[in-house]
């Protein structure tokens, strides 16, 4: 490829300059010919038929119309000037309307001419008009048929009134056109435009920018949709490759005693084909040499701790340590216990290191894994700071790691000379073709099975009117011996409002269910940690029979006999929350309850989501309806979510693209280890031009 040409900066560009040049690096980031050749229209309109005045109706968006002007009149003084023009075709007549550029509109406005009209019609005082139209005069005999599609571009404010509006700026892309011929050279292997049947890149711009067919368009689009996935996977299918071949590993060659007595004595039920099938994934990465990176997702309750625990004995039992990251201390804590429950009476030793641990405590946990004597060492960030040295780390899991940064995930995974085998767990449920570039670096594992016994929770719609109805059905579980949450929004921007939603229901609960031997707990954010602790601990132990909380305790304690999950404002939550929060509930043998509680007038995507919610339990299914409405951007539930920002492809629309890019990129490595191969090099360039950008993505190490 002609670097000179696709890097020549956008200010030399014909109708560009240094104003205009600023401007568009400023509002679009368009530095090169390169960027402005990539940003692709949004979207297209057809002009490739005709339409009649008589057919507008208030569903037409846009419409393209022949006929005569009858009529030209200019009203108003100053800034109030306008410039009316009447159009009549066979069918009727309509105005075409300007408010500004009166000077170079009117003189081509001629009585009696014939013009071809395209615009957006709208009603004003039951009248349609055409308001700025795009105004040709039409030459008789004319071909009309080869219109094609109107491309649409992205565009701002301040670009429009430097005469950059998505005309302007199809205007400078065609100006480039005459001296791109020959410049962009084909870096995609031949047979790959014969496989998926795409046009060579030179061609696929020049269609997506100047379309005459749909057939073709498609094609186009395709094909750099499909580029720059296809770069982006051999990004990630390389630094996978990398992490997991040329980079060495410790090798647990045996299933020992510690494993094999847990699993025939200790473990508390027979694992699911899915947890098997994780566990033999596992074994066979460790056993080999290379280093593991390892993703395992599975929904709440699926059994990944079973998993994770299963794999620390593995590293116990060949004479390396193991630890566990958690994002908060809450999630810390639930699993030292639950690893300290499983694990009584085995010969393992367990510690919990948080901020929260004292001063002694510190100081044994340091020499117990300074000597070995620690085999498990569960904790927050506090596991990765300087003072915690391990004698021979050889198993780091790290717990929903998209809440951990990049920077704090490495500084574990260089706790031992050799980098530890690294397994991350996540219960937030990711379609497959966004976590091939979230965690493409990774070797993915999916418990896609609940353990038996377990009962799919039943989810419904309830709104006000139905308060009494849901009091009675809440008093009707406590009576069976059941516990509830009642689960409030608390956001940000409108946190004072939300704080007092929580404080009257709360009040409101404890009037209806004031009877001695029915008790309320209540957990927040602005409560201190002991005393969240301390509410969370009562409703472990029984000694209360409600919880109101916010969304601390999504991710909070497990309480196998909670069987009625209330979530009011339930609009006010994304899907992922609000399958988070049902998974609260439904973790023992009973059946268990979901009611989202809603106002009676909820928009459109608020009614998709709840309705999702009834209609499934599976969260996989609820994350591809997630992205679709949320976008990939935010479907962990925060905008830093590492994603890279793609220029033409989608990741929630372009999911059959992304399958064939990741699918190729495997096969090019497989048949050509360094891209070294003639029919490879130009990828290999373009690879290379584009990866620098790229680096940091969700990796481990």
């Amino acid at each position: 490829m002609n670097r000179d040409f696709l890097d020549t900066p956008i200010e030399f560009a014909k109708g560009v300059g240094p104003q205009r040049a600023a401007l568009l690096k400023a509002e679009l980031g368009i530095l090169t010919f390169r960027d402005l050749l990539l940003h692709i229209p949004f979207r297209y309109v057809d002009r490739s038929s005709m339409q009649q005045v008589a057919s507008i109706a208030g569903d037409t968006v846009w419409i393209q119309l022949l006929g005569k002007i009858v009529k030209v009149q200019e009203s108003g003084l100053g800034n109030a000037r306008r410039l009316t023009a009447t159009l009549e075709d066979e069918s009727g007549q309509i105005e075409l309307v300007w408010f500004k550029g009166l000077q170079w509109v009117k003189p081509l406005l001629q009585i009696g001419e014939k013009y071809l009209v395209f615009g957006k019609p709208g009603k004003f005082k039951s009248a349609f008009s055409i308001v700025h139209p795009e105004l040709e005069r039409y030459e008789e005999g004319k071909e009309l048929k080869g219109l094609g599609f109107s491309p649409v571009y992205s565009t701002t404010e301040k670009l429009s009134a430097r005469g950059l509006n998505s005309k302007g700026i199809h205007k400078l892309i065609l100006n480039l056109f005459p001296s791109m011929e020959g410049q962009i050279k084909e870096f995609l292997p031949l047979y790959f435009l014969g496989r998926f049947r795409i046009p060579e890149r030179e061609e696929a711009i020049r269609t997506v920018h100047k379309p005459n067919e749909p057939v073709a368009l498609d094609r186009a689009l395709k094909r750099l949709r499909f580029e720059e996935l296809l770069l982006l996977q051999l990004s990630m299918v390389n630094r996978r490759r990398e992490s997991t071949t040329a980079q060495q590993g410790v090798v647990f060659s045996n299933v020992g005693e510690l494993f094999n007595r847990f699993y025939k004595e200790k473990l508390p039920f027979e694992l699911t084909g899915a947890q098997k099938r994780v566990l033999r994934e596992i074994r066979g990465d460790v056993k080999e040499g290379k280093h593991m990176n390892r993703l395992v997702q599975g929904d709440v309750g699926s059994g990944k701790t079973i998993v994770a625990l299963l794999s620390a004995l593995m590293a116990i039992d060949n004479g390396y340590q193991a630890c566990l990251m958690a994002p908060t201390e809450i999630l810390a804590n639930q699993h030292f216990k639950g690893f300290q429950e499983l694990l009584e009476g085995l010969p393992v030793t367990i510690e919990l290191l948080t901020g929260s641990t004292k001063q002694a405590g510190r100081k044994r946990i340091h020499e117990g894994l300074k000597n070995g004597s620690l085999h498990i060492l569960i904790g927050t960030h506090a596991l990765i700071e300087p003072a915690v040295e391990f004698r021979n780390l050889g198993l780091a899991i790290i717990d929903e790691q998209h809440r951990f940064g990049v920077e704090q995930r490495a500084r574990l995974w260089k706790k031992a000379p050799i980098p530890p085998h690294v397994l991350v767990m996540t219960a937030t449920p990711i379609p497959r073709t966004l976590a091939m570039t979230l965690y493409g670096d990774l070797d993915l594992s999916i418990i896609d099975e609940l353990p038996p016994g377990r009962k799919p929770v039943k989810t419904m719609c309830r709104t006000d009117a139905d308060r009494l109805q849901l009091f009675g059905f809440i008093e009707q579980q406590i009576r069976s011996g059941r516990q509830i949450y009642v689960v409030y929004p608390l956001i940000e921007t409108s946190e004072t409002m939300d704080y007092k939603d929580l404080m009257d229901g709360y009040e409101s609960i404890c009037r209806r269910f004031s009877r001695p031997d029915y008790q309320v707990s209540i957990v927040h954010g602005k409560m201190h940690p002991e005393a969240k602790e301390f509410e969370m601990a009562r409703f472990l132990r029984k000694e209360t029979q409600i919880m109101v909380a916010t969304t601390v305790i999504e991710v909070g304690v497990n309480v196998p006999n909670a069987s009625v999950m209330v979530i009011e404002s339930a609009e006010r939550f994304g899907l992922s929350q609000l399958h988070q929060l049902r998974g609260r509930v439904g973790r023992g043998a009973d059946l268990s309850y979901c009611i989202l509680m809603t106002h009676s007038d909820i928009g459109k995507e608020a009614r998709r989501r709840l309705e999702t919610m009834v209609s499934t339990n599976d969260g996989f299914k609820i994350a591809e309806v997630d992205m679709e409405l949320r976008g990939p951007g935010d479907i962990l539930g925060t905008q830093q979510s590492g994603l890279p920002e793609m220029k033409v492809a989608d990741l929630t629309r372009d999911k059959e693209i992304h399958m064939a890019a990741r699918d190729c990129a495997e096969e090019l490595f497989l048949a050509d280890v360094d891209l070294s191969l003639p029919e490879h090099m130009a990828l290999k360039m373009e690879w290379i031009r584009t990866k620098a950008s790229r680096s940091g993505w969700s990796r481990i190490s």
